[in-house]
């Protein structure tokens, strides 16, 4: 059974939003060398509509590098209610989001990365389709919509599985819902 693995950009301050404002003076190797072991057993990207329109536009024209290579030729597997159409090696999920997703997980491959924050990671969460998250905290504090803000959700608890601390400040906790 395929693993699906949420990557997510979030401020001190619990901001997702616009993370290309406020991320990029954080970038550097360690930033780069992480990214690429999250790469290494991914096999395809699980995206929402609003990151997949946002990361078509930026990455589809970029080669060059081992990351944005394989980053650009991986499937893609997109929820969306609007969408009729996708481009950049992607695939619209067909029916309930849910379910969809608990039957790409059941079939074989690699983990499923998910990037972006938003109605599909509520849905995913409440579902417990994630098995594990990545949570980059940049020591950054700006205006912007919240991780998960005026949603009603229950008590979601996680376990921490390990912590990672890069020199320019950024420490991303790896967790796992609990048992």
């Amino acid at each position: 059974m395929r693993k699906i693995i949420e990557s997510t950009f979030v401020t001190l301050n619990g901001v997702i939003s616009d993370p290309h404002l406020w991320s990029a003076p954080y970038w550097d190797d360690e930033h780069s060398g992480y990214s690429m072991k999250l790469m290494e057993n991914t096999e395809a990207l699980l995206l929402g509509r609003e990151t997949y329109e946002a990361f078509a536009e930026v990455w589809s024209g970029r080669s060059g590098d081992p990351y944005t290579d394989k980053f650009n030729s991986m499937p893609k597997y997109v929820a969306s209610r609007t969408l009729t159409e996708t481009t950049w090696n992607a695939e619209l999920l067909q029916g309930d989001t849910a379910d969809a997703v608990r039957k790409l997980k059941e079939t074989e491959g690699g983990d499923l990365l998910k990037f972006g924050t938003g109605e599909l990671s509520r849905t995913l969460l409440e579902n417990k389709l994630v098995d594990e998250y990545h949570f980059w905290i940049f020591p950054v504090v700006a205006a912007g919509q919240k991780m998960f803000e005026g949603q009603d959700l229950a008590a979601t608890h996680l376990e921490l599985l390990d912590t990672t601390t890069f020199k320019s400040g950024i420490v991303v906790h790896k967790l796992a819902p609990k048992a």
